[in-house]
């Protein structure tokens, strides 16, 4: 499962069961830490999640700043939760590449937040599956 987390919603994905494809699940939108977790930890039981992919915020020079540590302490608690593998993957410029997919679709603009989030997640879980098989 991948998180492509944010002060205000996590967008999320999933793999198909051979690690082929990244589908979107529906974007978390956050309320508190504790409701945070619950609503992650009935998506790992539901979708048999054996790891979880964090996108890592890097600046752009490559360098970890204060977004980078915020999400680290945030998967620090879901390992704690869950017990499970966390991965850092950069995430750097999804956002963007999701919202240029995005323009042209349609899609109402108070609605492309959550589907921006959703698709960054795709983006990230589809590089990192396609990476795993390329090595």
């Amino acid at each position: 499962m991948a998180l492509d987390l944010g002060t205000r919603r996590i967008g999320l994905a999933v793999s198909d069961p051979l690690f082929l494809t990244a589908q979107g699940l529906p974007t978390l939108v956050r309320k508190n830490i504790r409701m945070d977790l619950e609503e992650l930890a009935r998506v790992v039981n539901e979708r048999e999640v054996g790891e979880i992919l964090m996108g890592d915020p890097k600046r752009m020079n490559g360098e970890q700043g204060r977004q980078s540590a915020w999400a680290r302490e945030f998967a620090a608690k879901l390992e704690k939760r869950f017990g499970l593998p966390i991965v850092f993957w950069d995430e750097r410029l999804t956002s963007r590449e999701a919202e240029r997919t995005l323009r042209g679709s349609g899609i109402a603009h108070g609605d492309r937040k959550a589907a921006i989030d959703r698709l960054s997640a795709v983006i990230l879980l589809q590089s990192y599956l396609d990476w795993r098989h390329s090595a």
